[in-house]
Parts: C-alpha cells; sequence; structure tokens
C-alpha cells in the first residue's frame, strides 16, 4: 500500500517514514503543503497522512484541494493534543480519521490498516466496467483484460468522466470542467492530448470522437 506523508517536523517525518516502512507500508515522505499537492497530481496514493500545522500551506488547505480537485484518497490528519476545533474542522472538510500527537506508531499503523479494509469494503461497489477496461473509482486503478494499466491522475479522471457518462458524447468544455479547477489554466489541446494518451495505454479503439462535438466510450457500461 502507497501512503503520502505530509510533515514538516524532520524529526518525526523521518521515524513515521521508517516506523511504517518496518510494517510494510510504502512510504513517500514530503514536507511541506506545496510538495504534497505536486505529489498528489503527479501520483496516486491508498492512504494521505497529513499534518495539519504545516507552514506555507497548512494540511487543512492541502484537503480541501483533495477534494476540490475530487481526489478521495482517505485522509488521516495529524493534530495537537489541544486541537478540537482543528479536528472538527478536517473532518468536516473531508478527512477520514485522525491521530493526536505525540504519535504512538502502532495506533498509527492499526487506523491506516483500518481506513484501508473500509476503502477496499467500498472498493467492491466501486467498480465501472466497458468492454474489457475496468476502473476503480475507490482505489483508483484500471485495468485493461484484467492487466493492471498505470494512468495520471488526469487520465484517470478522464476515463471515469467518459465511462460514468454511460454512452452519452461528453465535450471537450466539459471534461475541462471536470479535470481543472475553476481559473486553472488549462493548454487548449489538454483533452486532445490525455484522449491521445488514453488511446495508447487502453487501445485505440476504447474512446470514440464524435467531430465537431466530444468524446464517448460506446460500451455499455457495467458498474
Amino acid at each position: 500500500m502507497k501512503i503520502l506523508i505530509a510533515e514538516d517536523d524532520p524529526q518525526l517525518g523521518d521515524a513515521l517514514q521508517s516506523g511504517l516502512r518496518l510494517q510494510g507500508f510504502q512510504v513517500n515522505w514530503v514536507r511541506d503543503g506545496f510538495a504534497a499537492l505536486h505529489e498528489l497530481r503527479q501520483s496516486d496514493y491508498a492512504i494521505v497522512v497529513l499534518d495539519i500545522s504545516m507552514p506555507r500551506i497548512s494540511g487543512l488547505e492541502v484537503l480541501q484541494q483533495m477534494r476540490n480537485e475530487k481526489n478521495t484518497a482517505p485522509v488521516l490528519v495529524l493534530t495537537a493534543h489541544d486541537a478540537n476545533h482543528e479536528i472538527a474542522t478536517a473532518l468536516d472538510a473531508g478527512a477520514d480519521d485522525y491521530v493526536v500527537k505525540p504519535v504512538d506508531l502502532s495506533v498509527l499503523a492499526a487506523r491506516l490498516r483500518a481506513l484501508t479494509r473500509r476503502a477496499q469494503g467500498a472498493a467492491a461497489q466501486s467498480v465501472i466496467s466497458a468492454g474489457s477496461v475496468s476502473l476503480n473509482s475507490v482505489t483508483r486503478e484500471v485495468s485493461v483484460d484484467e492487466q493492471s494499466v498505470n494512468l495520471s491522475s488526469r487520465e484517470f479522471d478522464l476515463l471515469q468522466a467518459l465511462l460514468m457518462a454511460n454512452g452519452r458524447v461528453l465535450t471537450r468544455d466539459h471534461l475541462e470542467q471536470q479535470l481543472y479547477s475553476w481559473g486553472q489554466e488549462v493548454d487548449s489541446n489538454a483533452i486532445e492530448v490525455h484522449v491521445h494518451n488514453l488511446r495508447k495505454k487502453l487501445g485505440k479503439d476504447v474512446i470514440q470522437t464524435i467531430r465537431g462535438i466530444g468524446y464517448q466510450i460506446k460500451h455499455d457500461v457495467q458498474s
């Protein structure tokens, strides 16, 4: 299981990374909110551990941006012992659990395993298929003919939007709204590039171009 830890305290971050790796987790540790957002946009993580009180961009801001960008990965927040307001705010913003500092590694690992079980239970109800392509909206995994395919976050979101459209044609403008935040600069050919990459990875006939309108996946969608 691949976990992202965002913690600015070097001693705590190193201890969490080392301890969780010993318990079988794949861990990537970053030290600020900017780096966390960069990682989350480049790679898919099964769980994210966020320190609420990071400088520059706080853990809460990272969490809010994740949910705005439709990243549904479970989030566990780390918070100070007297920060009940922070805990409530984080849970309302989309956090799934929390651990109070000082962190007990065994408790943290147990909570991460519990979040994993919860996500796996939901995953059974979150698989969409069309032809040979299957997409799991919880684990963010995609397969073709039961073989795993590695997609970028944007490619995954585009594929998910087309699958959930259940055969309807989606315009480029609609897809841009699904993939990008309001006000975010988008290259004029961004959607075309993502579609091209998806065809290379999934097969050239999976996504159909409807000239002058947009894109669709024609196969009957099952969920």
